[in-house]
């Protein structure tokens, strides 16, 4: 398995260089295409009758700024591409997270950067990371606020027997196969046959792929404390997580370990549905 076609998102308002160079080592290593969606969309203000010609201005106003920021972002990414790997620029008026679940169509891997966390604030302006991992259909990498490239030596499984765990480390295949220590780590209130049954059954799948795993087992009551805790500690460059969520009317609702993954900005995460 391989990423041929990685898709980086970049917010209109957002530093570009961070999550682009990142995305550009990955397509480096990968021998991939890079894809690079940059989407906003401008809403009709809302008023009165009698201020519907302002609206219509201030609407058109909001349109020739974005198409403005468009050509700035894509003269800086080109900057950064260029003459280093095949690459390709789309940007879309409409909604960033719409647009991002679009283009991942034509992606086997979806890389943003999320310096708000899942609290994205905008939805107009910044692409919500919650929104593209449970509707994209492709596995996502949410990297670290102040990362310019991904360092993934050491990979953290936050294993759960769990739909959304099994389906994560199949995609994470390629960045564990690449890493120097992988360690499956798994929390419960009591460790028993069952939860060990469970994790030497990804050890040996994993083995199966020529990686070479060991086993964190936690005991404790609180999966998100203990989880995050053993993290920090273990120095990982990469977290490979379910992202276990459901629709609830319009809006995602999470779980804690997916919520506070989402809310983390200070390491990388690859999470998928």
């Amino acid at each position: 398995m391989a990423y041929r076609t990685i898709l980086v998102n970049i917010d209109i308002d957002g530093p570009v260089a961070p999550v682009v160079n990142t995305a550009i080592g990955l397509a480096r290593s990968h021998d991939a295409k890079l894809i690079a969606i940059c989407a906003a969309d401008a809403p009709m203000p809302m008023g009165g009758p009698e201020a519907a010609g302002l609206m219509v201005d201030a609407w058109l106003q909001m349109r020739t700024f974005i198409e403005e920021r468009f050509r700035e972002v894509r003269a800086e990414f080109e900057r950064l591409t260029a003459g280093s790997i095949e690459a390709e620029w789309r940007q879309q008026l409409a909604s960033p997270t719409q647009a991002v679940v679009e283009a991942a169509r034509s992606a086997d891997l979806i890389v943003m950067a999320a310096f708000e966390g899942a609290a994205t604030g905008n939805a107009y302006r910044i692409a919500d990371p919650a929104g593209v991992v449970l509707r994209a259909g492709r596995p996502l990498l949410v990297v670290a606020s102040n990362a310019e490239y991904l360092r993934a030596e050491k990979v953290v499984v936050a294993w759960k027997d769990a739909r959304e765990a099994r389906r994560a480390i199949s995609d994470a295949i390629p960045f564990l196969a690449a890493a120097e220590q992988v360690i499956v780590a798994t929390v419960a209130p009591e460790i028993d046959e069952w939860v060990r049954s469970s994790v030497n059954d990804v050890l040996a799948f994993l083995a199966g792929h020529g990686i070479a795993a060991t086993p964190e087992l936690i005991a404790c009551a609180d999966e998100s404390v203990a989880l995050f805790e053993f993290i920090e500690h273990s120095g990982a460059g990469l977290v490979v997580s379910g992202a276990y969520g459901h629709s609830r009317l319009r809006e995602w609702a999470f779980g804690g370990v997916t919520r506070s993954l989402l809310d983390e900005t200070g390491f990388n995460r690859f999470m998928s549905s």
